[in-house]
């Protein structure tokens, strides 16, 4: 149920997210900013604590449209958690114009960190390698791209990523680009397997102890590569880190409509029939060559450092709290 307020743009981004019109991790997590944004900049009431209650619904509702990618709600903590500090905004324009600017923050911390990251990973490639990936990820597409740019002959082999074939989004943006790509069905990765020299996918959330949470399909992937010998790597922007999972919070993993799977006419014709669309499994840290993040290529055993040196205890628990309170 949307919040009461919200503006129509924020709610339609909050609708595209939900229904996957806007996907990966990254994308995602900058259109949960935005519409935060658009919410701050449209609210019209004078009541400060009005405004922190209506923000705090706000940011509730879209962290709830999809509930595995963390990269959502870090991004709405970064964006809404300093209106509730001390001291930080006196009046509404105050505190509309610290989410504005926060929001505005991320978004362009966001951008950079792809950029860093297509430094970092495309020194990993080497010309004439062949590259596996699968789903969608900005970070993966960026470093093939980036590897290409720097005149690295490379190839790509994409999965479909069924049932909603994200794959054809990777093949489409590096094709179009020049690089030379071959689509496969998920279910094909063993047979090619030989052919490919690395692997690089990207993340919806990396937890605690370095296990990584992505698109369907990575596990058995990774499972693979490492019967073959080949590099397992991931692509991720560190806020893709989860710090919940310090404190043994779980990652739900979402599950999705039967319809995606098989068609609605068909399911209502077998009644007994049933279906189960996780969208997101985990790959254990012990099968996971390295992740190329934009302060460099860290071991997945580093990850617990990479958030202690990000969050601290009390600001994720004032994260928390700004999200859930009152919800």
């Amino acid at each position: 149920m949307a919040v009461d307020g919200i503006p129509e743009e924020a709610e339609r981004i909050a609708s595209d997210i939900r229904d996957m019109r806007v996907r990966g991790a990254g994308r995602i997590a900058r259109a949960g900013a935005l519409a935060l944004r658009i919410s701050a900049e449209k609210y019209s009431g004078d009541s400060l604590e009005d405004f922190k209650r209506y923000m705090k619904s706000v940011a509730d509702y879209i962290v709830r449209t999809r509930p595995t990618a963390v990269s959502l709600p870090n991004a709405v903590s970064y964006v809404i958690s300093p209106l509730f500090r001390l001291n930080v905004a006196q009046s509404v324009e105050e505190a509309k114009k610290v989410v504005v600017e926060r929001a505005n923050s991320f978004i362009a911390y966001s951008e950079r960190a792809v950029e860093a990251i297509a430094e970092i990973g495309s020194r990993l490639l080497h010309d004439d390698e062949v590259v596996l990936t699968h789903c969608n990820s900005q970070a993966v597409v960026s470093i093939i791209s980036e590897a290409f740019r720097q005149g690295k002959r490379v190839k790509v082999i994409a999965t479909e990523t069924r049932p909603l074939f994200q794959g054809y989004i990777t093949a489409r943006m590096l094709a179009d680009k020049g690089v030379e790509v071959t689509i496969i069905p998920d279910s094909a990765v063993r047979s090619i397997i030989k052919d490919v020299d690395k692997v690089i996918v990207g993340a919806d959330t990396v937890t605690a102890n370095g296990a990584v949470v992505n698109k369907i399909g990575t596990s058995l992937i990774a499972l693979i590569a490492r019967e073959r010998g080949a590099d397992f790597y991931v692509a991720t922007e560190t806020y893709k880190f989860s710090p919940y999972t310090v404190w043994g919070e779980p990652v739900v993993i979402e599950e999705r409509s039967p319809a995606e799977v098989l068609p609605g006419t068909f399911l209502a014709k077998n009644p007994r029939l049933k279906v189960l669309n996780p969208s997101f499994d985990v790959t254990p840290p012990s099968l996971v060559t390295a992740i190329i993040t934009e302060i460099g290529l860290i071991p997945p055993q580093a990850s617990f450092l990479v958030l202690e040196e990000m969050y601290s205890r009390e600001a994720v628990h004032d994260t928390v709290r700004s999200v859930e309170e009152d919800a």
